[in-house]
């Protein structure tokens, strides 16, 4: 029986393989094609392997791939840096004979973490290994709103960016880069340890409700950093357009920090500091009420 590992380095094999025409890597297409990419044989034509070890590493069989085959698929491929990176992480793991422990323990913000979170004067949020929301600001609360709203288990990026209840946020035409980046974080994350039951719990319910979710998983997409710009509708001050960029914080895998920024002295930067403003009065105001 193949291990989680190695039917993930299989799925990604494929799905890599599916991206690729012949024309990409100077082959002739040939006759009528039963598939949209590569054939099997080709791609192992092109990595120097016979065609059957490379069907049985795709197909999650019990192979252990050398770190000279895991390069010539990576050649063969044409994989970046980061997909290179990732294909030798599955490809160490599918061929230990006993998986490496993985630590389960809950995700906890460090002290110093937190207190670097409340005098940081911009939106920020830290996000664990699966991109559930460990900690905010009150600039972050200002922004995206109260995530003490919602319910423990609900507080996931992924699980709020395909919220049915949200979709109206779906008309930004950034939404599906976003999406990408947070699905290729979690892939990441499901590379070290892919019957969490956390992640487990998260693909298994978005694959059921969301076409859109399966669409995206499939590609296989893996981000191990991620920054990008997005615009926020916020009816107090109009829109805002801001800068946002990931940093590890300590553990492998560990949380990040998810910061906003608005570039100085635009008028992004001035309706965020507007919306700092109305958010500290509105406090103000609760505490007197509750007082």
């Amino acid at each position: 029986m193949s291990s989680p590992y190695a039917r993930e380095l299989g799925d990604f094999l494929r799905a890599r393989r599916a991206r690729l025409r012949p024309r990409d890597v100077g082959l002739e297409p040939g006759g009528r094609r039963k598939v949209a990419g590569l054939r099997r044989e080709e791609l192992a034509l092109l990595a120097g392997l016979s065609t059957d070890y490379y069907q049985r590493i795709e197909q999650g069989r019990e192979v252990r791939p050398s770190d000279d085959v895991l390069a010539a698929l990576a050649g063969a491929l044409g994989l970046g840096d980061e997909e290179r990176r990732h294909l030798f992480v599955l490809g160490h793991a599918a061929r230990r004979a006993v998986p490496v422990p993985v630590d389960r323990e809950p995700e906890r913000v460090p002290a110093g973490t937190r207190r670097l979170l409340r005098v940081t004067d911009t939106p920020a949020v830290v996000l664990g290994r699966h991109l559930d929301l460990l900690d905010w600001n009150p600039m972050a609360e200002a922004l995206l709103g109260d995530p003490g709203a919602y319910p423990p288990d609900r507080l996931n990026m992924l699980l709020l960016l395909f919220d049915d209840v949200r979709t109206a946020q779906r008309s930004c035409p950034d939404w599906e880069k976003q999406a990408l980046d947070y699905i290729g974080m979690l892939r990441a994350a499901v590379a070290a340890d892919p019957t969490h039951p956390r992640a487990t719990a998260i693909v298994g319910e978005l694959s059921i409700r969301s076409a859109e979710f399966r669409r995206l998983w499939a590609r296989h997409d893996v981000r191990e950093s991620v920054s990008g710009t997005k615009t926020f509708r916020v009816p107090a001050v109009g829109d805002l357009l801001l800068d946002w960029d990931t940093y590890p914080l300590p553990g492998n895998p560990g949380p990040v920090m998810l910061v906003f920024t608005a570039e100085p002295g635009s008028s992004d930067a001035d309706r965020l500091r507007l919306l700092a403003s109305l958010h500290a009065s509105r406090s103000a105001l609760a505490d007197e009420l509750t007082s």
